[in-house]
């Protein structure tokens, strides 16, 4: 069986367990993202001044970055309920009524990939992220007809990893849409220093910076990644992650100086070597590395892309110069000149 890459694959139940133990609880303790947190606390700080609810808020970014902990604090803040749900949970109108239905005044309903709600479940979120109104239509057929329920002031905070694939409708009725950006090191290198107090690790300053440096801007794969060095730490060393270890633990799980995995490396070894630098389609290209086309579409591209490795143009994805000096290849002349773009 072919092993996932570590760091883009999907948290397993494990590390959801393990991460909500690791969440923090307030803005304050909540690091990074500095400009937001200024901003949702404005929002948070006026809503309880005036005894109202928040405003709806929209989270959008890559997935790992904080958007459920983001959200659970917000309602933390508002000292309100928090009520979490997600888009494909949500099959039928139904099933989003009987949530809507059972709200109090000011609690903070989330929906986790909200980009994915059906149809005919969003357009009920019309009426009651706008007007606090639930419409339910009883019987079927020519007897049907409409009831219009009204429903406590609420918050609804989405979050989605694709805020292009929310419809216009639905996003317009956000009054505040935020952009979660990766961290920096330094911010990821403080995610660690924490997360290793938490769970009672010794980890020196030289490893918190190679595991920070390696964690692609993404507290989640910072978390992930300490826990691997806590496990190398106490089978193959003497329980402290200090910098030799930690660099030894992550060589041993396939992930390198750049923060790329065992799937990233192979999907440039792919356009470098199967299609010659590029330009290749995407669904050509999963088929290479044996992954879904929008596994390495939502999973692996972005953090790519954003170091400069690939490039996405109209006739498909293209390796650049730095692919080239990261798998230590010469480095073509029509990539010098950029003709393959």
């Amino acid at each position: 069986m072919r092993e996932e890459g570590l760091l883009a694959a999907r948290p397993s139940p494990e590390d959801a367990a393990f991460d909500e133990g690791l969440r923090p609880s307030s803005l304050d303790e909540f690091v990074g993202q500095d400009d937001l947190k200024e901003r949702l606390s404005i929002l948070v700080e006026a809503a309880r001044g005036r005894g109202e609810a928040l405003d709806h808020v929209l989270f959008s970014g890559p997935p790992g970055l904080g958007k459920t902990t983001l959200a659970a604090i917000v309602a933390q803040e508002v000292g309100a309920r928090f009520r979490a749900t997600s888009g494909p949970a949500l099959e039928r109108a139904g099933d989003l009524a009987a949530i809507l239905s059972n709200l109090e005044s000011g609690d903070v309903m989330f929906i986790d990939e909200v980009h994915r709600l059906p149809r005919a479940v969003e357009e009920i979120l019309y009426t009651a992220m706008e007007d606090f109104q639930l419409d339910i239509v009883v019987g079927k057929g020519a007897g049907a007809h409409s009831i219009r329920l009204d429903l406590p002031p609420f918050t609804l905070v989405g979050a989605t990893t694709r805020v292009g694939r929310v419809s216009p409708p639905l996003r317009d009725r956000f009054g505040y849409v935020a952009r979660i950006d990766y961290y920096r090191p330094e911010e990821l290198e403080a995610i660690v220093a924490r997360s290793s107090r938490l769970m009672g690790i010794a980890v020196s300053d030289a490893a918190r910076r190679a595991i920070g440096a390696r964690s692609r801007g993404t507290p989640r794969i910072a978390n992930r990644l300490l826990r691997r060095v806590r496990d190398f730490a106490d089978v193959r060393a003497s329980g402290m992650a200090d910098e030799e270890t930690a660099h030894r633990a992550l060589e041993v799980f396939e992930v390198d100086a750049a923060g790329l995995d065992r799937v990233d490396r192979a999907i440039l070894e792919a356009v470098v070597h199967k299609f010659d630098g590029g330009p290749v389609g995407l669904s050509t290209l999963a088929i290479a590395v044996s992954e879904e086309p929008q596994t390495v579409e939502d999973a692996y591209e972005p953090f790519l892309l954003q170091m400069g490795f690939l490039q996405r143009t109209p006739r498909g994805r293209v390796a650049t110069r730095l692919a080239y000096e990261h798998l230590g290849e010469p480095i073509p002349l029509a990539v010098e000149q950029g003709r393959l773009l």
